[in-house]
């Protein structure tokens, strides 16, 4: 069953703490929004499931079209449907960022600056000492629990959101979690640099490539992206076809000819058989089949229902499996020129 009471917490950070030596540690974050209500954020630092260590990526200057969709700053706790069009966050159909980048940190180590709660700590901290910044959590909700003081902060009532973490590709014990559109994630607003930071968390246990509908890992696929079965390195590394540029908004009234380039970045010829581009509401455009020289870019038009939005959206990259290789997206303001070329 998905998670239960998936939304996101619009809010400002006003402490911090961290749990060391703690059977299953948690990196916690007490906020207030503007109503004066206050929330504790539970984010794990450590996995149950073997390897133990995390998979994070933070993304500095985060653009993409979930920011113009999350609810206003400091308005609390915001349900939120588990489907495209809102701002459900998804790891693998969402393009939120490029797998390739994902690495591994321990949850605490002696020293600074070297485990996954210093690295937490740096962006939050930033967030408690800008009065402006706001922050969003994205995950499931745990609370209010009336006449109970929070374990951790002592407010009351206790009340926050926990899950803040890649929610699909589980088995074992956690496998009943899975769901689409329901992962996590910890979004900050800097306002004075008009800019947004994103840190997102997985399990290296977890599969990355999952069923459309239950979340569940997919039998017999590799369990990263582009690699073959067997232990990997985190996952898309050493993708072939990656898409590099678009033009989706071209010059000209309606039917406009958007395009998308496709980058071979191995060393030798890839056949372009069974391969598609998808867009944000799942329509494919089969590439031309035969092979694509080695360093070689493919320009491809859209036809047939395949569309590129004008107020973001979303490319994906499928192989002859239907199997996602490579995703990105792109705002509505990386849209906004007419005839401009977009690279990612």
């Amino acid at each position: 069953m998905p998670l239960k009471n998936y939304g996101v917490l619009a809010a400002t950070a006003v402490d911090r703490r961290r749990e060391d030596n703690t059977d299953t540690p948690h990196y916690q974050i007490h906020l207030r929004d503007a109503a004066g209500t206050d929330y504790r954020a539970a984010v794990n630092v450590e996995s149950q499931q073997a390897p133990s260590e995390l998979l994070y990526v933070v993304v500095d200057d985060f653009r993409h079209p979930v920011t113009g969709l999350l609810p206003a700053a400091g308005s609390g706790w915001t349900d939120l449907p588990s489907k495209p069009g809102t701002a459900a966050l998804d790891f693998i159909r969402g393009n939120l960022f490029d797998p390739a980048a994902l690495r591994v940190l321990p949850a605490g180590l002696p020293g600074t600056d070297n485990d996954l709660a210093d690295l937490l700590d740096h962006y939050v901290r930033r967030a408690i000492d800008d009065p402006a910044a706001a922050v969003h959590l994205i995950g499931q909700r745990f609370g209010p629990e009336p006449g109970v003081p929070d374990k951790v902060f002592g407010f009351r009532p206790g009340n926050g959101v926990h899950d803040i973490h890649m929610n699909q590709g589980n088995s074992g014990r956690f496998r009943s979690d899975n769901g689409v559109y329901q992962d996590g994630g910890l979004l900050i607003h800097l306002p004075a640099e008009n800019r947004w930071v994103a840190v997102f968390l997985a399990f290296q246990s977890q599969a990355w490539h999952t069923d459309d509908t239950t979340g569940h890992p997919l039998p017999g696929t590799p369990p990263r992206p582009t690699d073959p079965p067997g232990p990997v390195d985190p996952p898309g590394r050493g993708a072939a076809l990656r898409i590099v540029a678009a033009v989706v908004n071209p010059v000209g009234p309606a039917p406009e000819d958007e395009t998308v380039t496709v980058l071979n970045t191995s060393a030798a010829a890839v056949d372009l058989t069974g391969w598609h581009l998808a867009d944000q509401t799942k329509q494919r455009l089969a590439l031309p089949a035969g092979p694509l020289a080695a360093g070689a870019a493919l320009t491809v038009h859209a036809a047939g229902g395949f569309t590129l939005g004008n107020h973001g959206g979303a490319i994906t990259l499928l192989d002859p499996r239907g199997l996602k290789v490579h995703g990105v997206a792109y705002t509505a303001r990386e849209a906004a020129a007419e005839g401009r070329t977009i690279t990612f």
